[in-house]
Order: structure tokens, then C-alpha cells, then sequence
């Protein structure tokens, strides 16, 4: 068993969870995912958001807010049917999708080559590049060589840990390498440790990062780079192309109009351009 949670653990774990995963859809198939047509006939769309991450997706004074949750208010609006929503932790949310419980994971899930294999995902929203942050004005970590050996904080079954690597990449070219990993159940646990000096370093997405550092800027500061070009999109169950042609019509519509442009903004304080109409993950 892997207890230490180290880098070699975790991508076991990782590799073992993607092959019982892949088993299980296999036997499943997208036979449960309603189509476009489906979801018509029975007159409701289901979604599901993510219950904690900031900027994307959170609930505050008892309503849910953030990017994707003024962009779901917007699709409300738009969509010839009803639009429902559950707001459920990360850790069941795209495997709901996948399976057909939900038809849209509306949250700013990592587009990996791994998810790609039982989900089709939208036009990106955002820049997703991975970046660490550490404990503000903790000098023992200025380079990415100084992550040799510490202890880092990541969200158990994120895309990011499939991008480990690249740090590892990185640090072998110093002579060093990944410490222990330890996975939580959610981000805010992750910064918490982080805090408590528990852990040296979490790694998230740079839109995530300026979030927090925002937030406790006397806690945390926002550190470099640790993988290539990364992008979020909303998720539907693999082959369900209607769906997914009707969500990329929609947002390609707010695009035009300017409305995707003034919420980036707003929730990432800029907007991005020049993201691709569609992302293949080298990871």
C-alpha cells in the first residue's frame, strides 16, 4: 500500500483509478446520457457545479456565485427548456457526467487526455496554467529547484495531477525532484495546510492562484509556472455531440456579444482573447 503519498504513489493511484474507471464506462457506455433530444422530450436540462472553487464556482451568504455560476443564469435565459441545478463536491462531479446522471459538468474542469476518454468538452473558458503558491514571504522557495523534495498540496483526482510530470521534468534538470504528495478532498483544506506549514507548496491554476492571493494576500503569495499551456472547459458524457454543439453555440454566442469578455474580467481580472476554439491535450 502507499502511505507515504509520495509522487511514485500517487501516480499509481492515478493510473489505478483511470483503469477502473475506464472499465466501468466501457461496461456502462453513454447508453444513460440524454441527448439534446432527450432532454427536450422530458423538458429539463441537469447540471452540476462545483460546491467550492474560487473564482469559478462557490457559494456565498447561501448563493451560488462565480463565473460559471452567472454564465449558468445566462443559459437559464437562452435555452428553449429548463435549466436545473446541483451544486455537489468536485470528486463526484465529472464522474456524474460520464455516467449520465448529469448532463453537464458546468465548472472549469482541466482538459487531459485522460477525461477525454469518457468526456467531450466545450470551447475552453479560460487560461489554466498550473502554478504553485506558497506561504507569503517564505524565501526558502524562490526557483523552481527550491521544490526539491518538499511536501506539496494538490486536489485529490484533479487534472493537474496528471501534469505532475512537467515539475518532475523541471526539477531533474536541477537534481531534484518531487517530494511527498498529499491529496484533499478540496482546495480550501489544501491552503489551509499550506498555512498551518503543514505542507510547502499547492499547486492550482493561475486564475485560481490570483484568487486566493486576492483574497489573504498577507497569507499567500503566487510563485512560477509549473506546466506547459492547460485550458478549462464544461464537460458532457463522450459522444454526445448535440449537447455539446448546443453548449459551444451558446457560449460562442456570449462571445460575440461581449458578455464573455466583461465576466472574465470581472471574475478573472482580465479577459483571454485568444483562447482556441477547441484543445487537444498533449497530457
Amino acid at each position: 500500500m502507499c502511505k507515504a503519498r509520495s509522487f511514485a504513489c500517487a501516480t499509481w493511484r492515478l493510473v489505478l483509478l483511470a483503469a477502473i474507471t475506464s472499465f466501468a464506462l466501457s461496461s456502462i457506455g453513454t447508453v444513460r446520457a440524454a441527448s439534446l433530444d432527450d432532454i427536450k422530450k422530458r423538458g429539463y436540462l441537469l447540471v452540476a457545479t462545483e460546491d467550492d472553487y474560487k473564482p469559478f464556482e462557490f457559494v456565498q451568504d447561501g448563493k451560488p456565485t462565480g463565473f460559471d455560476n452567472e454564465m449558468l443564469e445566462l443559459l437559464k435565459k437562452h435555452a428553449p427548456f429548463e435549466v436545473r441545478q446541483d451544486i455537489i463536491p468536485w470528486t463526484s462531479l465529472l464522474a456524474g457526467v460520464s455516467t449520465g446522471k448529469y448532463d453537464v459538468a458546468l465548472t472549469a474542469a482541466l482538459i487531459t487526455k485522460e477525461r477525454a476518454k469518457s468526456l467531450d468538452f466545450t470551447m475552453p473558458i479560460a487560461d489554466a496554467t498550473h502554478y504553485f503558491v506558497k506561504r507569503k514571504g517564505d524565501q526558502s522557495i524562490t526557483a523552481i529547484k527550491d521544490l526539491n523534495g518538499k511536501i506539496l498540496g494538490i486536489q485529490a483526482g484533479s487534472g493537474l495531477l496528471q501534469r505532475l510530470p512537467e515539475l518532475e521534468a523541471m526539477l531533474a534538470q536541477t537534481g531534484g525532484k518531487v517530494g511527498k504528495v498529499v491529496e484533499y478532498t478540496s482546495y480550501p483544506e489544501a491552503y489551509q495546510d499550506l498555512a498551518l506549514k503543514r505542507t510547502d507548496f499547492v499547486i492550482n491554476t493561475i486564475i485560481n492562484l490570483k484568487a486566493l492571493v486576492k483574497e489573504k494576500p498577507t497569507v499567500f503569495e503566487v510563485g512560477l509556472p509549473v506546466s506547459g499551456k492547460s485550458y478549462p472547459a464544461w464537460a458532457v458524457a463522450k459522444g454526445n455531440a448535440e449537447l455539446l454543439a448546443f453548449l459551444n453555440g451558446f457560449l460562442a454566442e456570449q462571445k460575440k456579444n461581449g458578455t464573455f469578455a466583461q465576466l472574465q474580467e470581472k471574475w478573472f481580472g482580465q479577459e483571454f482573447p485568444d483562447l482556441p476554439g477547441k484543445w487537444e491535450p498533449e497530457f
